[in-house]
């Protein structure tokens, strides 16, 4: 059989492309209409139902106060919602900008901040000394990376002291590096593993931890656009262990001088 010639082949290359585009484009438009055409609404829901509390509260039954009160906190919550919708539309259209990224820098830094929204808790952190440079859009790392230790943080909430370990290892071959944030925290139940990564999905209770289950969605989408993955494995009340696969930076080569 004939093979297409390079000419044919580029040609359905490119308009693969352009229809995988077109598609992409669609879904970005139609993600970000419905987080912002639905904004209008929600907030006249919440803004008068927190009106009839208001002005008419002293005249309702201790029940109809409570119908109002659950109609405004699943306002927000939905808002909340929608918040989480934008920020995956954001993570498919922005620009991504490849360059070396130095997790050694990176690392810590995203680390102090979270330990900074946490200061009545006792964190030991064990970051290993020498984490290489990866390849990577430095804010789209750097917003996988800060969900990633934030879940670490907040699971680990119930433990004294909470241990969060990141280190990282070398595939066979050297390609990918595997970033590694382990902690000591609840953990989940295997048998949830499939929810992992659904938008909206959540493997815990909101009244045990706060969160809407977007942000996971959120991180393997970052990183596949970086060319890598995210893997997790937990058990409960043994913690878990998230791994990060990354392409290592490129080196350019040393020329000698004369």
């Amino acid at each position: 059989m004939e093979e297409p010639s390079p000419d044919i082949t580029r040609a359905r290359v490119a308009a693969l492309e352009a229809e995988l585009a077109a598609v992409r484009a669609e879904m970005q438009n139609f993600t970000y209409a419905v987080s912002h055409d639905l904004r209008t609404p929600l907030r006249h829901i919440v803004s008068y139902a927190k009106l009839v509390q208001e002005d008419a509260g002293p005249q309702l039954t201790a029940e109809v106060q409570e119908f109002l009160t659950t109609i405004t906190d699943s306002g927000h919550l939905l808002g909340v919602m929608l918040d989480g919708l934008l920020a995956l539309s954001r993570v498919g259209t922005v620009r991504v900008e490849m360059a070396a990224v130095s997790l050694q820098e990176l690392v810590p830094a995203v680390c102090k901040e979270l330990a900074a929204l946490h200061p009545q808790r006792n964190i030991v952190w064990h970051i290993s000394g020498d984490l290489p440079q990866v390849q990577a859009d430095a804010t789209l790392l750097r917003q996988a990376l800060t969900q990633i230790i934030a879940n670490a943080v907040k699971f680990t909430a119930p433990r004294d002291p909470a241990v969060i370990e990141i280190s990282h290892t070398l595939e066979p071959g050297g390609d990918p590096i595997a970033l590694q944030v382990k902690d000591n925290g609840v953990g989940y139940n295997p048998t949830l593993q499939g929810q992992l990564f659904q938008v909206f999905g959540r493997l815990h209770s909101a009244n045990q931890f706060a969160g809407i289950g977007v942000g996971l969605v959120l991180v393997r989408k970052a990183l596949a656009r970086l060319g890598g993955s995210v893997d997790i494995v937990g058990a409960v009340d043994a913690g878990c262990c998230v791994q990060l696969r990354l392409t290592p930076a490129v080196v350019p080569p040393q020329t000698c001088s004369a």
